[in-house]
């Protein structure tokens, strides 16, 4: 899943985002308040982590900007003032969760992952779609108790399927999700259909059913054979 880690402190956002890599997330950055705005504009996140001080604005009014655009992605505010007011301030404003510097990045991640299961999958550690097992923990995937060998994009595309099952999800929008503003789109697409292809292979050799169809003319839809 995709976080946006929102921090003016260069060397602490790359050891965040390092450290998420790690854990399986997709990670993008945003350093000052105007480049955090466009982004929330542009697109999606699983999670924010966000810095409520920042060059050329406050994180709050981030917050407030999701808020107004009825944004449903995750925040959790990283800061360094401990204040009990401006926690409850903070989490008033929208936050999920809030977290005083300094912190030991494995609890950034364990909250980060909390938030992900609450928004996305309703707070649960094991996700079952028909034969289908994710154990988000443990980063594991089984097919009728079988465990598939999946790369880090194939893992984040059927957890990014399923997190929309049911839904026509564009191309760009997969490769959006997949790589973000880190890569150019332009008019090729050969990327997305060798990462379905390899996914669905997978999962037809372990016995699931196909689950991914293709919507001419529009992108994918990620759910059970009619």
């Amino acid at each position: 899943m995709k976080v946006l880690i929102i921090e003016d402190e260069k060397e602490l956002s790359k050891s965040i985002c390092q450290y998420l890599s790690g854990e399986q997330f997709i990670t993008e950055t945003a350093y000052d308040f105007d480049s955090a705005l466009e982004k929330i504009s542009l697109y999606d996140y699983a999670c924010i982590v966000l810095d409520i001080t920042l060059p050329s604005g406050n994180g709050l009014n981030i917050l407030k900007e999701l808020k107004r655009n009825n944004k449903a992605d995750g925040v959790i505010i990283i800061s360094a003032k401990n204040s009990l007011d401006d926690k409850i301030y903070g989490l008033k404003a929208g936050a999920d969760d809030y977290l005083t510097k300094p912190f030991h990045l494995p609890e950034l991640g364990a909250r980060v992952a909390a938030i992900i299961r609450r928004k996305s999958f309703e707070g649960n550690n094991t996700i079952v779609f028909d034969d289908l097992q994710i154990h988000l923990d443990a980063k594991q995937t089984f097919v009728n108790g079988k465990e598939l060998d999946l790369t880090k994009k194939e893992y984040e595309l059927l957890l990014y399927f399923i997190s929309n099952k049911n839904k026509v999800i564009s191309k760009s929008a997969i490769a959006e999700h997949l790589w973000g503003d880190n890569m150019d789109l332009a008019n090729n697409y050969d990327f997305i259909y060798t990462h379905i292809k390899n996914l669905r292979k997978k999962l037809l050799q372990f016995g699931s059913p196909d689950y991914i169809r293709s919507v001419y003319g529009m992108g994918y839809k990620f759910s059970l054979p009619r």
